[in-house]
This record gives C-alpha cells, sequence and structure tokens, in this order.
C-alpha cells in the first residue's frame, strides 16, 4: 500500500510548499503541493457602465464579473438607470457615437448627485475634456486601453478609502486623537493608504507614529506583512544585515540564512522609523533598491525581488538634513510622497485623558483631582505619548485609584531636572558610590530633559541647543526609560 508522509510546512500569510514523499517500498517520488493564502474577497459593488462600443461592454463586464454590473449603451438609458438605480461606481465613456459631441458628460453630475462614485474611461482625453469631466464631479479619469490594471486599481482604492471613510473608530482605538487638526491630518492620509505613493510622517518621538503608520497599511488593501525597523537603533553595517539579508558566511557571525526586512516586506509595507539617523551610503544603497524593487542580501551573487511600499518617520525637518549635507535629495523625492506632519502632546491636550483611558482599558481605572489634571495639563510631556503611557503604567501599578496633584507630581518630577548648581555635591556623592561615568551620564540625562521640557519635547531644537547628535539623545532617552520604538 502506498505510503504518504508529508514534511514539515509553516503557512504564514506567504504560499507555502507541503513536500510529499508518496510510494511504497522503495519506489517514492516527492510531491511538492503549493496552498496559495486565502484572500479576503472583495465586497461586491454595483456598478454601472456607460458605453456604446460592444467590445469595450465585454471587455468591462469581464474584467467587473466579479460585481453586480449594469451596461447602458446610451446617454438616456443611463439618465433612466441613475435615476431609479442605486450604483457604488460609474464607468463612463464620452463619446457615445461617431457623430456624438461628449454626451457622456452629461451623466456625470446626476451621477455624483446620486452618490455614485464616477470614473471616466475614455479615448478622449484632451485637456478641455479633463477639466471639464472633474469640474462636473468626476472622481477619476482614464484613457482607454489599460483597463486590465486600471480597473482593478479603482476598484480596490474604492474599496479601500470607502472603509476608511466609515472607520470612526480608528480615532477611539487604533490613533488615539480628539485633536480636530490631527485627526483631519490623518483622514486626509488615509486617502492615500490604497496607493502605492511613499508617505513620510514627521513629528517629535512617541507622538505615535508607528501607530499611525500601521493604520494606513491596515487600511491598504495589501497582503504583505507590516515590517517595521528603528534606523537609528543599528550601525550601519547591521542596518544594511537588517535591511537586506545575507548569506551564510558573507561575514564573521553569519552562521545561517537571514531574510531582510526588504524581503519580508514583500507586497506588504516596509516602515523605516527615524530615517534621518541614515548614513549617505547606506541612503544611496536603499535608493537603488527602491527604485528597481530588487537588491543584493550580503554575500550573494543572485538579486532578490521584493515589491514593498514605503512609509518613513523621521523627528527631525528633512530639508534641515539636506541642507546639511545628511539625507540625500534623490532619497527624499522617493520617499516623501505624502508628508503627515504630527504636533507633540503639548500642543494636544485634548488627547491626555482620552489615551488614558484607552491605556487602561481591560485593567485598573484611575480618577483625577481637578488639581492633578491641571497639572497634567499644563505638563509639557517631553516624551510625548510614550512618556504618558509610562506614567499610566506607574499609577495602575500603585495601590490607590484616585491621583491627586502630589502623585502626579511625585512621578513627573524626575522630567523637571531642577537646576543643578556648579559644584553640587550631590553629584560628587553620587561619582564617588556609583563611578564617574554613571555620574556623568546622570548629569548629562538632566541637562538634556531640562531642555527637553523647556522646549516642549521638540527634539530638534534640544539637539541643537545642545549641540548633540540624534545617537546621544536617543541613548539618553532609552537610559532614562524612554523605549525606543513607537506606542
Amino acid at each position: 500500500m502506498p505510503i504518504i508522509r508529508a514534511g514539515p510546512s509553516s503557512i504564514c500569510g506567504t504560499a507555502a510548499p507541503i513536500f510529499c514523499i508518496i510510494g511504497a517500498g522503495d519506489k517514492s517520488f516527492h510531491l511538492k503541493i503549493f496552498f496559495s493564502p486565502e484572500k479576503e474577497p472583495m465586497e461586491k459593488l454595483n456598478i454601472l457602465v456607460l458605453e456604446d462600443d460592444k467590445l469595450a461592454q465585454k471587455v468591462m463586464a469581464s474584467h467587473l464579473s466579479a460585481h453586480n454590473v449594469d451596461i447602458a449603451g446610451d446617454l438616456k438609458t443611463a439618465l433612466k438607470k441613475i435615476e431609479t438605480g442605486k450604483y457604488d461606481i460609474g464607468f463612463f465613456d464620452l463619446m457615445l457615437g461617431p457623430d456624438d459631441d461628449y454626451s457622456g458628460l452629461k451623466a456625470i453630475q446626476p451621477a455624483v448627485a446620486k452618490g455614485i462614485h464616477a470614473v471616466v474611461v475614455s479615448s478622449s482625453d484632451s485637456d478641455a475634456t479633463i477639466d471639464r469631466a472633474y469640474e462636473l464631479g468626476a472622481a477619476d479619469f482614464y484613457a482607454k486601453g489599460n483597463e486590465e490594471s486600471n480597473v482593478g486599481d479603482i476598484l480596490r482604492k474604492f474599496v479601500q478609502n470607502r472603509k476608511a471613510a466609515g472607520a470612526a473608530d480608528i480615532f477611539t482605538s487604533a490613533f488615539i486623537t480628539e485633536d480636530a487638526e490631527t485627526r483631519a491630518a490623518a483622514t486626509e492620509a488615509l486617502k492615500y493608504a490604497p496607493t502605492e505613493l511613499p508617505i513620510l510622517i514627521l513629528g517629535p518621538s512617541g507622538t505615535g507614529k508607528t501607530s499611525l503608520a500601521k493604520v494606513l497599511h491596515e487600511h491598504s488593501g495589501r497582503e504583505g506583512a507590516f515590517v517595521s525597523i528603528n534606523c537609528s537603533a543599528y550601525t550601519e553595517d547591521l542596518l544594511e544585515a537588517e535591511l537586506f539579508g545575507y548569506k551564510k558566511g558573507a561575514f564573521t557571525g553569519a552562521g545561517d540564512h537571514r531574510k531582510g526586512r526588504l524581503l519580508e516586506a514583500h507586497k506588504g509595507t516596509l516602515f523605516l522609523d527615524e530615517i534621518g539617523t541614515m548614513s549617505l551610503n547606506m541612503q544611496m544603497k536603499l535608493l537603488k533598491s527602491i527604485e528597481e524593487r530588487s537588491f543584493y542580501p550580503l554575500g550573494s551573487e543572485k538579486p532578490e525581488h521584493s515589491e514593498f511600499r514605503i512609509i518613513s518617520a523621521t523627528l527631525e525637518d528633512p530639508q534641515a538634513l539636506i541642507a546639511q549635507g545628511k539625507m540625500r535629495f534623490d532619497l527624499f523625492q522617493r520617499v516623501h510622497g505624502f508628508t503627515i506632519k504630527l504636533k507633540p502632546l503639548s500642543h494636544r491636550k485634548a488627547d491626555i485623558f482620552p489615551l488614558i483611558q484607552h491605556f487602561t482599558k481591560g485593567g485598573k481605572r484611575l480618577s483625577f483631582t481637578a488639581e492633578a489634571r491641571e497639572f497634567m495639563e499644563n505638563y509639557a510631556w517631553p516624551g510625548n505619548v510614550r512618556e504618558l503611557k509610562k506614567f499610566v503604567d506607574l499609577l495602575s501599578s500603585g495601590a490607590g485609584g484616585r491621583v491627586d496633584a502630589e502623585a502626579v507630581k511625585k512621578h513627573l518630577k524626575g522630567q523637571e531636572s531642577p537646576r543643578a548648581e556648579a559644584g553640587d555635591g550631590n553629584i560628587y556623592a553620587y561619582a564617588l558610590q556609583h563611578g564617574l561615568e554613571a555620574a556623568l551620564d546622570r548629569t548629562a540625562a538632566e541637562i538634556i530633559m531640562r531642555n527637553l521640557a523647556e522646549n516642549k519635547g521638540k527634539k530638534t531644537k534640544t539637539m541643537a541647543d545642545l549641540k548633540i547628535s540624534t545617537r546621544l539623545l536617543y541613548a539618553t532617552l532609552k537610559k532614562s526609560g524612554f523605549e525606543m520604538e513607537e506606542k
């Protein structure tokens, strides 16, 4: 009787083969079976197509076969269907016959008035015609000839944008904010989530750049993973190995093959946090991989291919980095398709207590006196949302649930960094007890944290004031208890 033995396999979001040995006795052969991951089916849409050409009707019907499609061959029929039917999207040709005078334009306004997403697909694409179509309310305009690619993109973006527009819970669950300006900026960024356009997120450390990047990925419709890497946490050599991967024996310590982050982000999103800390040499290598969508793992002569989408973030001003020769202009052009800037928590005071409610959800809830609330609202929060999370964790671990101003000041006083007098004996005593290096680290931390508080969390300003590097700032924040990863 034949024996079937299945070899080990891991199916984790990518097509994974299972190797089976089928045979009897000494005669056997290998059977390699591929399983593709199950993709969430696109919701069924109601679509109207206004097209007079019979062949073009068949082409559109073929590309829209997974949806409910009505086809109108002339303007009169289309207007009647728009009036009586209910459609999500309308695809409109403009020239309906050899002697027609762009009568398809007359269907756009009635369709838009009924809430239909109007898309023009026409061979008539002069500047005047395109302008007129958009003036009438068309959402998109495509020239005929590339329907196989365009139709799929239109449907995917429409579905993702509708999900984003209807996801009112984004700002109460995934990206907590009640600040009107921040909500408006994030909502605008979500419009670009389902596109290939790169997104650059600016803002001080701890403001939620990673959280927003994850939300953008979740609303992108991309089937791959969200892969994040903090560029400031690696030396140049280690960053290259992390991004591109390596082959066994590529360098000392490379005892096995390692897949790089670029490959892990295939058909997904690659989030480059603190991209401004990357060396110029590393920037050039990354630029090449972005342009070609291929790269060489360390120690390999065979290129890897990855269809990743870039979202990046930095706490520094990219234009200032370019002026200082620290960022390549061509890399900046590749990563800043749409830019969103997040404000520090000190400028989003309405978010403090909604964030606290979110952090304590499902656990111990906290109550604050009026004096405590006033102190927290006036506090600079140099560590932004990340500092608030740590503060809440400290309070939640305590015995009481009713928090007064004294308790708040007790937990936040370490960030106030009181002025140290010259020749302070306390520092000397600390050095004798813990060593000179520890005392110097403590002094540096106090100076940096005080300057951060005075600058209301603006780390670029602190680096300029104290003439310190980004790496030193991050090292100090980490030693002071601030986590490196965005929350």
